[in-house]
């Protein structure tokens, strides 16, 4: 009794490996298989791997980043919602970048030309980005009412309230927080006015989680006690958010139209995350390495390498996401 025991906790611990839904689905069936395969082969690592291997794929699956196609427009749903999340880090890090150029930007012109470039690209992006985003919620926020008002309510409450505590968080607290930037009282010049202060105070506050000094703890020690709070914070809002929104999507019952807008949105939003990242790489490769207000130093170069993978993962969830939106179209 105590070995059966102990192996249903053994396969309930590899079943973890599998989304939620699958284990719904075929989870009693898998564990009876575990137990059987515990029973011949008490310890083995391929084993342990290739659960893990399939749950991973199950996984990317459910995200909609694999061949592994899902019905139509649960794959539409998996793929724009991964879209979403994948935006979401590439603007934590992007904007993060962003804000850190805006400080240096406010105090003196750059050397270089190509950081001129960069900054005016990457603004350019970001204010695409925004008013895509902008775009996007007032449809999805009408949806969501609709099915609430259907009968969805309580499948549709927990990611919604998570979604409004996570920006109702990062709103108040980027405001609070913004007083602290360190671009007021800049030198003025020409083209200092590219970015309002008020904008790039706010995108410096909400993103101050992204920052070395988390490697250099007498530096952070530092700060205030409540900026550090708050750097600790925001990522946890910033998830929220991101996990409400998206866990709302999946659980919307969209209408073709619905479908279709939220997808030419989202590709579009793929066209300005490519802008804003060339725009980073323009700087940090024609000014980042000086010395100086312009200096990049590592975060910079590890933000660029998250940009282009959260980059990567839009644009297949997207190309899978049109590609089942396509497919499912009468002919």
């Amino acid at each position: 009794m105590t070995g059966n025991a102990g192996a249903g906790q053994r396969a309930a611990r590899l079943l973890r490996w599998y989304p939620p839904a699958w284990r719904a689905r075929y989870g009693d069936e898998f564990t009876e298989l575990l137990i059987a395969e515990f029973a011949e082969r008490p310890r083995s690592w391929r084993r342990a791997a290739d659960v893990a291997r399939g749950g991973l794929l199950a996984r990317l699956t459910g995200a909609g980043l694999t061949g592994h196609e899902l019905e139509s427009s649960a794959q539409i749903r998996a793929g724009l919602a991964t879209a979403v999340c994948s935006l979401a880090a590439f603007l934590a890090f992007g904007v993060a970048m962003w804000a850190q150029l805006t400080v240096g930007w406010e105090w003196s012109p750059p050397s270089a030309t190509a950081t001129r470039v960069g900054m005016v690209a990457m603004s350019a992006a970001a204010l695409l980005l925004a008013v895509l985003v902008i775009l996007a919620v007032p449809p999805l926020a009408v949806a969501t009412a609709r099915g609430m008002l259907r009968g969805r309510a309580r499948c549709l409450r927990g990611p919604l309230l998570l979604a409004v505590a996570g920006s109702v968080v990062l709103a108040v607290g980027s405001h609070h927080f913004q007083n602290a930037w360190p671009g007021t009282g800049g030198h003025s010049w020409a083209q200092q006015g590219l970015v309002p202060g008020g904008v790039a105070a706010f995108s410096w506050s909400a993103t101050l989680s992204v920052s070395s000094y988390w490697a250099h703890p007498a530096a952070l020690a530092t700060f205030p006690a409540a900026q550090i709070a708050w750097m600790a914070v925001s990522p946890l809002a910033l998830i929220a958010l991101v996990v409400g929104v998206a866990g709302t999507m999946r659980r919307l019952d969209w209408s073709p139209r619905l479908l279709r807008y939220e997808a030419w949105l989202v590709s579009a939003a793929a066209v300005g995350m490519t802008v804003f990242l060339a725009g980073g790489c323009c700087w940090v490769l024609a000014e980042g390495s000086r010395p100086g207000l312009f200096h990049a130093g590592f975060i910079d170069v590890a933000s660029l390498a998250v940009m282009m993978l959260a980059l990567s993962v839009a644009q297949r969830a997207t190309g899978r996401a049109w590609k089942s939106a396509l497919g499912a179209r009468p002919h």
